[in-house]
C-alpha cells in the first residue's frame, strides 16, 4: 500500500515517470522504501529546502500509522 502511495504521488511529479524505481525493505516493526528517479527529476522530488520530500514523508507515515508501522523513505541518487 505505501509503495502504491509512493509511486502515484512521485510518477505524478517527475518528467520521466517510467525511471521511477522503488525498493521495499519489510522489517518487524519497520519498512524501508528506497526512491530512485532519473538524474534530472531528483530536484523535483526533494524541492526546495527539501519541502516536497517532507511533504511525501509525512503523507506516507499518516498512511502507515493506521497499521502500526514505522515507514521509512530514502531517495537515492
Amino acid at each position: 500500500m505505501e509503495r502504491d502511495l509512493v509511486e502515484y504521488i512521485v510518477k505524478s511529479i517527475v518528467d520521466n515517470p517510467d525511471a521511477v524505481n522503488i525498493k521495499v525493505i519489510e522489517g518487524e516493526k519497520s519498512t524501508i522504501l528506497e526512491l530512485r528517479v532519473a538524474e534530472s527529476d531528483i530536484g523535483k522530488v526533494i524541492g526546495k529546502n527539501g519541502r516536497i520530500a517532507r511533504a511525501i514523508r509525512t503523507i506516507l507515515s499518516a498512511a502507515a500509522s493506521s497499521q502500526s508501522k514505522r515507514v521509512i523513505l530514502e531517495i537515492l541518487d
